[in-house]
């Protein structure tokens, strides 16, 4: 029996995949729903940290044009979308509740800055894991899809040899299409892990960037506070 004619169209994606076997498929599909879950988690990222830094850039600029504490921290609302004046408002929130109380001893403003200092952090700490959500997500993909794709690399020419123990022939046109099905499972855990891996450390160190950010305006905002304090000392 002649081997079919080989063809461009041949070697297309469309026939390369509609000619694999159940298992390449799967994998195929799965790589390219990763790829596609990937992509997804990526644009999210892009515009989510651009926005943030946005706010931060305004919020920071009302801070320092001068006008008082107060009143940026009461413009901002009730319940602020961005963690800066949420940050604010909690600082001068314990900061009132000890000017009501009258004067302070050095221990108990010391006790304040404390409290202050923790309520920081821990908004800080709860920004950082909501800003690093889906990091994990491109992680995997970036580490387990050449694993994946290698898989149904080393599935289809195990099935291009039985085609060739089948057909006792050792024809290009018999080989040929089910080694480039296999390395077109390769190929396809490179496209899904390669900007996976380059988005991750690009956000990892982007989100870095910004919890250093809030920190430091934490550390700002905490000197404001003790000097405050020290002024009715």
């Amino acid at each position: 029996m002649e081997p079919a004619a080989i063809t461009p169209e041949s070697f297309s994606f469309l026939a390369l995949f509609l000619r694999a076997d159940w298992v390449v498929k799967g994998v195929m599909i799965g790589l390219a729903l990763a790829s596609l879950w990937s992509w997804t988690v990526i644009i999210d990222k892009t515009l989510r940290l651009a926005r943030l830094n946005r706010q931060a850039d305004d919020f920071e600029g009302e801070v320092s044009s001068g006008r008082s504490l107060e009143e940026i921290a009461s413009q901002a609302g009730d319940n602020p979308a961005h963690v800066l004046p949420r940050m604010l408002q909690g600082a001068l929130k314990e900061w009132r509740d000890m000017r009501t109380k009258g004067p302070a001893s050095e221990g108990q403003v010391a006790m304040l800055i404390q409290r202050i200092d923790r309520g920081l952090d821990s908004t800080i700490a709860r920004e950082a894991l909501r800003v690093e959500d889906g990091l994990s997500s491109l992680a995997i993909v970036a580490t387990a899809s050449p694993f994946v794709g290698l898989f149904g690399t080393v599935w289809g020419i195990m099935h291009s040899f039985q085609a060739i123990a089948i057909q006792k022939n050792t024809n290009l046109a018999v080989v040929a299409p089910n080694i480039a099905e296999a390395l077109f499972a390769t190929a396809m855990g490179l496209i899904a892990a390669i900007p996976a891996y380059i988005a991750f450390n690009r956000f990892s160190s982007d989100t870095s960037r910004y919890s250093a950010r809030l920190e430091g305006f934490a550390d700002d905002l905490s000197t404001a506070i003790q000097r405050r304090l020290a002024e009715r000392v």
